[in-house]
């Protein structure tokens, strides 16, 4: 079973996430945290370089919520956007791997 750690301010942009999208994330993440991190498409697709995204969708929209994986089955969510392109925006990659970057140096997570 793998433990699942959110990226500081993250917790708040999630819980404002319409009820439906709110479900189907929390819905993935126990999976996740059940079953691991790779739970293939449509649910998550590795991007780059140790960057994972989970791929939530519902009536309201699409989410995309980011995240990488530390020794001792941690999964950490770095960041959250709700999709609006077909194109990742690099802009939200950007973020993405700056808090990855935090995070693989910073032991406390």
């Amino acid at each position: 079973m793998a433990n699942k750690v959110l990226y500081l301010k993250l917790e708040k942009e999630i819980l404002r996430l319409p009820d439906g999208l709110l479900a189907r994330y929390l819905r993935l993440t126990d999976l996740m945290m059940e079953f691991g991190s790779n739970l293939g498409l449509p649910h998550t697709k590795s991007i780059e370089g140790g960057l994972f995204e989970l791929r939530v969708k519902g009536k309201e929209g699409i989410v995309r919520v980011f995240f990488c994986t530390k020794v001792g089955r941690k999964i950490i969510m770095l960041h959250s956007f709700i999709k609006k392109s077909q194109k990742i925006p690099k802009k939200e990659i950007k973020t993405a791997k700056i808090r990855m970057s935090e995070v693989k140096q910073n032991d406390s997570y």
